[in-house]
């Protein structure tokens, strides 16, 4: 669309997103990667809650989590999901809705071996989303996994990543009395060409 200029300009949603994010980086004070990331539970109830994204790719999203949480569990029953980043500091956004699926590889391997060692064996310690009776019952497993896992634990089997693969993405700008820039990419599926809008504020 001729109008579709400065930062809205290109023909890569994702290399968009990932100037966006950079930028974010310069100016939000904590986490820029941030994302409110939505599912459903098996009847349907919404759920929300926010989740490091830690990798743009070419064509996907990447986040990770232990696979017994809610989110892993609701992920895997419904296999979509949605996401909004939101940066105050630019007054911008990026919603995303897409499938899901898994990141089992080398991929997640690596990820996981970049964590400080600290959060890899919190990963291996915390049942998530799991009753809790204590924070003491909790430190008490951490401290009885790193006794067990030592200063090079593997990544645990039931921890890994999710691909978020969009049909959908729309970018946002805050403009002057509430007269928003919205330009919303929408695809069939992953193989399909991105048919690219314009939307009212």
């Amino acid at each position: 669309m001729s109008d579709r200029t400065g930062i809205f300009e290109g023909d890569d949603p994702f290399a968009i997103a990932r100037s966006w994010l950079a930028e974010a980086e310069q100016t939000e004070p904590n986490d820029a990667n941030a994302i409110a990331l939505a599912t459903v539970d098996e009847t349907g109830l919404p759920n929300s809650r926010m989740v490091l994204l830690k990798e743009i790719e070419d064509a996907a999203f990447v986040f990770y989590t232990n696979y017994g949480s809610a989110k892993a569990q609701e992920l895997d029953h419904a296999g979509k999901a949605a996401f909004v980043m939101h940066w105050k500091s630019l007054r911008r956004q990026i919603r995303v809705r897409g499938t899901i699926t898994r990141e089992e590889g080398p991929q997640a391997d690596e990820y996981y071996r970049s964590r400080s060692l600290k959060s890899r064996l919190g990963a291996w310690a915390s049942k998530q989303s799991q009753p809790l009776d204590s924070r003491g019952t909790l430190m008490a497993e951490v401290a009885k996994v790193t006794a067990m896992k030592g200063p090079n634990p593997e990544r645990p089997p039931f921890w890994g990543g999710y691909r978020l693969v969009p049909v959908e993405i729309e970018f946002w700008a805050d403009g002057a009395f509430r007269l928003h820039d919205r330009f919303r990419w929408r695809r069939d599926d992953a193989s399909a060409a991105w048919q690219i809008n314009r939307l009212n504020p």
